[in-house]
């Protein structure tokens, strides 16, 4: 008798629990949700297709973005697009283990705009009057609040930093060692004497702290009386009593002390490389799309722009290589030249990165033939 066919949950599955020995357990999630919700859909609305050769992207993948534009309320766009992401990667990975599938089931426009919100630093002003008043008030919450700020950490960092997060690492030099977070690494961020001051402070406050919560602390800087999340749940209305106290402009997040760290370190001259590393950053673009230049900052630098650009001054001339006026290496290579150059300004003005790219490629090649070039003998006439 033939083995039965496996059902598409088992197919799924089996291709999931490969993917588990690997991933992390938050990822493996992600993919089951997106492959329980999309077969749900079949099972309901597509009740026939039981086999991967039969799905078609009209209308199986097509009815089920559809129908994820139905919820109300409705789905966030970033929760969507994580789903079509985790259903594209099954989908390519069953197909290149030779599973039957039809090609393209889902392309690049299916996905919905991905959500770019502005980073919302306090204004300096803001800034200033809500540390002032967590130093007034000086209690656990509050210094854990100003250390979050003082070193632009996550506020999920912050809790679960160890008892000795404070390491020297030479002379006079400091560092917090900040714990796996939520991008599963680890960093040492330097301490200056205003936050080893701030740790010292939180110290002697975890020494008098009741003895229930130390029974949940053990380890840790910051005593606990339950969970991480629970702890959580107490800065945030802490957070939000010191800001109307200091009378802040607007409601204020624990994430908002991040975003004003980081953009105080680029007013003060700190280089981007530098505050990914301080931000814990995988990628230099998250750092480039999570900080913002503040509105003062950009009305400054953009007048100063404009007075530069009123100053009389004198258009630079580029030297174009003339075409040759013989047909020989030497001409050839000025030729090469004069292609080269008209083709990177071409480039300068495209906005498309895919056709910039391809140009560059082009260009690496031009200059091999030049280089080539080099190495051809003229015979002597």
């Amino acid at each position: 008798m033939p083995p039965a066919t496996p059902s598409l949950d088992q197919i799924f599955e089996a291709h999931i629990q490969s993917l588990a020995l690997t991933l992390r357990p938050d990822t493996v999630s992600g993919y089951r949700g997106a492959t329980r919700r999309f077969l749900s859909y079949l099972r309901t609305t597509f009740p026939r297709v039981r086999r991967l050769s039969q799905l078609r992207r009209d209308p199986h993948l097509l009815g089920w973005f559809r129908s994820l534009c139905e919820p109300q309320p409705p789905l966030s766009n970033k929760f969507r697009i994580n789903l079509l992401l985790c259903l594209r990667r099954l989908l390519e990975d069953l197909a290149a283990n030779g599973h039957s599938l039809s090609r393209d089931l889902i392309r690049r426009e299916d996905f919905p705009p991905s959500p770019r919100y502005l980073p919302r630093p306090l204004s300096p002003q803001d800034d200033q009057l809500l540390q002032q008043q967590l130093r007034r008030t000086d209690d656990l919450p509050a210094n854990a609040l100003l250390l979050t700020r003082a070193t632009g950490i996550r506020i999920g960092e912050c809790i679960d930093l160890a008892l000795d997060c404070l390491r020297q690492i030479g002379l006079d030099q400091w560092a917090l060692h900040v714990p796996l977070g939520k991008l599963h690494t680890e960093r040492l961020v330097p301490a200056d004497a205003d936050i080893r001051q701030i740790v010292a402070r939180i110290l002697a406050l975890r020494a008098s702290a009741p003895p229930a919560s130390l029974a949940h602390s053990d380890g840790l800087l910051l005593p606990r009386p339950g969970t991480h999340d629970a702890f959580y749940q107490t800065l945030r209305p802490a957070l939000a009593d010191a800001a109307q106290r200091a009378g802040c402009s607007g409601p204020v997040t624990p994430h908002r002390l991040r975003h004003s760290f980081a953009s105080e370190m680029l007013r003060l001259g700190v280089s981007l490389p530098a505050l990914m590393q301080l931000l814990g950053h995988k990628d230099i673009r998250m750092t480039m799309r999570y900080v913002q230049v503040t509105q003062h900052d950009l009305q400054r630098e953009f007048h100063a722009a404009r007075q530069h650009a009123a100053r009389p001054h004198q258009a630079p001339v580029l030297s174009v290589p003339n075409c040759p006026t013989s047909a020989d290496p030497p001409g050839i290579r000025q030729a090469i030249a004069a292609t080269r150059h008209l083709l990177e300004m071409y480039r300068r003005g495209l906005t498309d990165g895919k056709t910039r790219r391809r140009l560059q490629r082009l260009d690496q090649r031009l200059l091999e033939i030049a280089l080539q070039l080099d190495h051809i003998v003229t015979p002597e006439k």
